[in-house]
């Protein structure tokens, strides 16, 4: 068995397990009653907002490609991008829709710098959105929860903004190393990525774009989250989701799953207990998030099936330069 086969392998037993021992500690029989007595016309405008949530995250990609003088159109990047999120989503493959956007944007004519920066600095303006976000809404947050639990979520927030102002600009100067090294082909590709951090992250405009965009994203999930929690009888609010969800989005990125399941069910699980959101509750929520994620890449699939080029391999043989 390759390693591949086994990481798969792993991802799905960590899947199964989490939410084995989710589903042993909740009322089954509660979440079923939510599901069923789920409001059809509040989904729909779920449906809505997660389309919406699709067009930003292509315009927040665009952002970053203008930033670093790459040319990508709109459809384009929307095609490109509806087919990363069907692999992210639909399938447990080993290859990312990260890795497939940047196969299909070098396709497309972009340099391979270009294609690789671009989808790398767009997933860090999305991780600095979130924690801008967690930043800002948290103060609002902190009656809704009490002063015990306030007296770890203030520090550990703090800690959050300043690390992810420490890793920034550790990334903007990634090509501060000794020019000995500089016959290594990651270190050459790390300087590339911090004169585009650079390009992106220090300059006002740029800048503005990228987090504004990222920051949009995170305030457009949040509302989807909090619409899904309304179609199914949850005292929650917007800002509950714009400050328990973040955490949420970073704990999924780990790659120790498959598309997220089960990690995203135990954080939703934990994160809204904090509120007094019930664990079926919580878990049909999640169960609910990652169907409409499902639901939002199969065009994506279609579009690949479409398409010429279905090699998937094909990704992992991008030429170096």
């Amino acid at each position: 068995m390759s390693k591949k086969h086994i990481f798969l392998a792993l991802k799905f037993i960590v899947s199964g397990g989490l939410i084995w021992m989710l589903i042993d500690g909740v009322d089954l029989g509660a979440a079923r009653d939510r599901i069923m007595s789920a409001d059809l016309k509040i989904l729909g405008l779920v449906l809505i907002v997660s389309l919406l949530q699709v067009g930003i995250c292509v315009v927040r990609w665009r952002a970053v490609l203008v930033a670093i003088d790459a040319v990508l159109s709109f459809l384009d990047g929307l095609r490109l991008y509806f087919i990363g999120f069907f692999f992210n989503q639909a399938l447990p493959s080993s290859v990312g829709g990260d890795a497939v956007r940047v196969y299909r944007a070098y396709k497309e004519g972009l340099s391979l710098g270009c294609a690789i920066n671009g989808v790398m600095l767009e997933r860090i303006a999305t991780v600095l959105g979130l924690i801008l976000l967690v930043v800002i809404a948290t103060p609002f947050f902190i009656d809704r929860v009490g002063a015990d639990e306030a007296a770890w979520i203030v520090p550990s927030v703090s800690v959050l903004g300043v690390g992810g102002l420490v890793g920034l600009l550790v990334l903007m100067f990634l090509d501060r190393v000794p020019s000995s090294l500089g016959h290594w082909r990651i270190v050459r590709g790390m300087a590339l990525l911090a004169a585009d951090a650079r390009r992106v992250f220090l300059s006002p405009y740029n800048a503005f774009r990228a987090l504004g965009w990222s920051l949009t994203g995170h305030v457009n999930v949040a509302l989807a989250t909090y619409l899904l929690g309304l179609s199914i009888g949850l005292d929650i609010t917007w800002l509950d989701c714009m400050v328990l969800m973040p955490p949420v989005l970073l704990v999924m990125t780990l790659p120790i799953s498959i598309a997220g399941w089960g990690v995203r069910e135990q954080a939703m699980v934990t994160a809204f207990a904090l509120i007094g959101v019930p664990g079926e509750g919580a878990l049909v929520l999640s169960i609910m998030f990652g169907l409409m994620g499902l639901l939002m890449g199969l065009p994506g699939g279609i579009v690949w099936l479409m398409s010429s080029d279905r090699k998937i391999e094909a990704v992992e043989e991008i030429p170096a330069k």
